[in-house]
Order: C-alpha cells, then structure tokens, then sequence
C-alpha cells in the first residue's frame, strides 16, 4: 500500500511539473490606477491558489472555535448536574 501511494504521489508531481512548464509564458495582471505586475501564470495560480485556501481555513477556524466553545459549555452543563440525574459523559471515556 505504501508503495501505490509513493507512484501515486510521483505521478502527481510529475504531472503538476508538466503543467508547470506548459504555463510559463509571462503574464500581467492589471491592477486599479493603470498598475500591473508581470510574472509567470504559474505564480498567479499558486498565489491565488494559497490565498483561497488560506480565507477557507479562516473561515473554517472561526466554526470550529464556536463549536469547541460549546462544547466545553455543555460538559460544564453535564458535570454540575446532581449525582442522581447525571449521565456518564462518552467523551470523558477518550481522555483515559
């Protein structure tokens, strides 16, 4: 198994290079006020590529900072409640 992902893995590089190569003509980008950069078209994929990924994992990190927020509200919630009501919390069964 480990090997299929290594030719896999080698596949996909090998790939990503050919692509790389066939979209190295220089490119610009106009930008307001008549300004433009000049670069590669790889360097315009690439950038816009992390950006996107960087605004989806911000936007992903706000969602999961809410729900552990609730979460530790509600474990607060089930461990203040009397012995005779309580139920055994599953998740506390993880941390031993």
């Amino acid at each position: 198994m480990r090997y299929l992902l290594r030719i896999v893995e080698l596949t996909l590089l090998i790939l990503l290079i050919a692509v790389t190569v066939q979209n190295s003509h220089v490119v610009e980008f106009r930008l307001f006020f008549g300004q433009q950069l000049s670069a590669p078209l790889i360097v315009f994929l690439l950038v816009f590529f992390v950006a996107g990924a960087v605004i989806g994992l911000a936007a992903t990190f706000g969602y999961y900072l809410k729900m552990r927020r609730e979460l530790s509200q509600l474990k607060k919630e089930l461990r203040s409640r009397p012995a005779g009501e309580r139920i055994p919390d599953p998740s506390d069964a993880l941390a031993d």
